[in-house]
């Protein structure tokens, strides 16, 4: 029987065998409601082990969690407000060039009905989320401010691909060393850096050094 409040130590007492933080008792029971505990011969045959500590591990690990249903709807808030968080980070509405407030973004995704999956990651499910928010509200990825570098043999050969991949040039430099510093999309950066690797043999280089900036921070690093 897991105790209803601790039910997060449970992954914690996979690894460390500490069962009294998270069970009331040790004994399995085939019928808890009726008190009905599992015999010896059932426990052997099910788990090949009758010692009720090491069955109790073994339920932990593979058996089927069931929260409450305040514990789930914990857990859904919760979960629900880390990927609004997220994209809060990640996004900012192009009009205004500022992030949307976190209860933006999840009236956004009430209005959107979506629906969290609990054995998805916040940032997987924000990256899905802001695909669907686009055609509900103004929404963009914050985008990346990338260097290129390399020599202009090599950059000769894909310069023209390379640019493509930007949303706006900040400066480019083609005096001896192609150097190229502008925003593009996050999605378009491995390509970029495939780009870079391929045509430069390995020698030229491709780096993230920061993200573009906001209304929002222009203002507080004023």
């Amino acid at each position: 029987v897991v105790s209803t409040q601790s039910t997060e130590a449970v992954v914690s007492t996979q690894s460390t065998g500490d069962l009294e933080e998270v069970l009331h008792t040790e004994t399995v029971f085939t019928n808890v409601s009726r008190g009905e505990i599992a015999k010896t011969a059932d426990l052997k045959k099910a788990f090949n082990t009758d010692d009720m500590a090491k069955v109790c591990l073994i339920i932990l690990e593979k058996g089927e969690f069931q929260l409450s249903e305040k514990e789930r709807q914990t857990a859904f808030n919760s979960k629900y407000t880390e990927i609004a968080a997220n994209i809060s980070t990640m996004c900012i509405n192009p009009a205004t060039q500022r992030p949307y407030p976190v209860s933006l973004v999840e009236q956004a995704m009430k209005d959107a009905h979506i629906s969290v999956k609990p054995n998805k990651s916040a940032k997987q499910q924000a990256l899905e989320v802001i695909k669907v928010l686009k055609e509900t509200i103004q929404i963009d990825r914050v985008k990346m401010k990338i260097k290129i570098s390399m020599t202009m043999g090599d950059a000769k050969k894909c310069k023209d691909q390379i640019k493509a991949l930007f949303t706006s040039i900040i400066s480019e430099d083609n005096d001896g060393q192609f150097e190229l510093l502008g925003l593009s999309e996050p999605g378009h950066y491995k390509q970029l850096s495939e780009l870079v690797g391929k045509h430069s043999r390995g020698k030229g280089t491709c780096e993230v050094i920061g993200v573009e900036e906001t209304a929002e921070s222009a203002v507080f690093n004023s």
